[in-house]
């Protein structure tokens, strides 16, 4: 096994995320497979994987739960445990205190190894940094006590609100968990990402190495671009080896057979070499069916709406890869007259573009294609209930 080192400890370069776990046959999201789960744990824990990553809202609530029944027949100090506090969610009022003390308590466990503030976002993060709900300075408390070991945040938010946390929370920040693949390399502007923490001294942990199994399933243009025989899974997953920025890439593993698959990859360190990393970016070129915005701002000059038409944009160009609340809740955290739909389609916008994009009717197809996608507001409130029916 790959390994890195943080702060003195050994992190396996290959983590467990526990948002896809096995389910039993027929079964709903909460509905785990724990005698799979306890096998997939057997295995990783003698593999040397002994990261494993939950959070609050996973398996509508039972992630935590299982996980902490399983790993319960380890030593506590033989695997590292991360979870996270669900400020991301929208609710009408948030409790730090109470919702930390339940976490510890459905995981059996008395610390968390790594605690994140789960998913700074552009919506998000005003709520983290509401000083009524005291979110920031209880964790920062709480890491004092002892009872989480490493505090760290992740995000899918943009650069610009990045650089906003951690000008205001950097200096309690010790490690940050990102989207990264090589579609996101450029699509999500996931290399500037990287830069910043670098720059902040921050080290990387990946969400989302294979795209939500996107890479690992390449469409026949994105397969030509790799090349005869090349195998999609081992090539996303080598996109991290040798790079000493990214101690851990979470993977969540749904089988037996994908964890071996994972453990083989990461068995040893085997960077790419120049032809396979043109291959990768050339196929994610194929994958984009992307406009070509540059983000230059232009668009936004005689905006009669005042619209941000590079965030809809680039909005636009995720969805055509993976229709998923993920893109959109960037766009949700706009008050309604900014959204895509306020826009009159007057033209200005087209007739600024140096590329020549018809923005309007882009935008257009933005509109429909938000209609096609679960609202995070809407997927909010179904955990929310799920929740409460888990606790009745």
């Amino acid at each position: 096994m790959i390994y890195r080192d943080f702060q003195g400890k050994k992190l396996p370069l290959l983590g467990l995320g526990t948002m896809r776990l096995p389910l039993v046959e027929g079964g709903k999201a909460g509905d785990i497979d724990e005698e799979k789960v306890a096998r997939m744990v057997e295995i990783a824990m003698g593999a040397g994987v002994n990261y494993f990553d939950t959070a609050y809202p996973y398996h509508e609530g039972k992630s935590e739960i299982v996980m902490g029944r399983v790993l319960k027949q380890y030593p506590r100090e033989s695997f590292y445990l991360a979870d996270k506090y669900p400020g991301h969610q929208l609710a009408e009022s948030y409790d730090p205190e109470a919702t930390f003390e339940e976490q510890l308590k459905k995981c059996g466990v008395e610390y968390f190894d790594f605690y994140l503030i789960h998913n700074v976002y552009e919506n998000s993060v005003r709520t983290y940094n509401d000083p009524k709900w005291n979110i920031l300075p209880y964790f920062i408390e709480q890491k004092r006590f002892g009872r989480i070991k490493h505090l760290g945040f992740s995000t899918h938010g943009s650069l610009s609100v990045m650089e906003a946390f951690l000008d205001k929370w950097g200096e309690h920040m010790e490690f940050c968990q990102i989207q990264l693949n090589y579609l996101d390399h450029t699509l999500q502007n996931a290399a500037a990402k990287v830069e910043l923490l670098k720059k902040r001294g921050l080290p990387v942990w990946v969400m989302e190495p294979l795209r939500g199994g996107k890479l690992a399933k390449p469409d026949e243009k994105a397969m030509a671009a790799l090349g005869e025989g090349a195998d999609p899974v081992s090539l996303a997953f080598r996109y991290f080896h040798g790079n000493p920025g990214v101690a851990v890439v979470l993977s969540g593993m749904s089988t037996e057979e994908q964890l071996l698959a994972n453990i083989k990859i990461f068995s040893e360190e085997k960077p790419l070499q120049e032809g396979e990393r043109k291959a990768l970016f050339a196929a994610a070129e194929t994958m984009k069916n992307s406009v070509p915005c540059t983000a230059c701002g232009y668009c936004m000059k005689d905006c009669p709406k005042g619209l941000d038409i590079p965030l809809m944009l680039s909005v636009y160009n995720e969805l055509q890869v993976v229709k998923t609340f993920l893109s959109t809740m960037r766009l949700e955290a706009l008050p309604e007259e900014k959204m895509p739909a306020a826009c009159i389609a007057c033209g200005k916008c087209a007739r600024n573009c140096p590329q020549g994009i018809d923005v309007p009717a882009v935008i257009g197809k933005l509109t429909a294609t938000l209609k096609e996608v679960p609202s995070w507001s809407q997927i909010c409130r179904e955990r929310a209930e799920a929740a409460k029916k888990n606790k009745a």
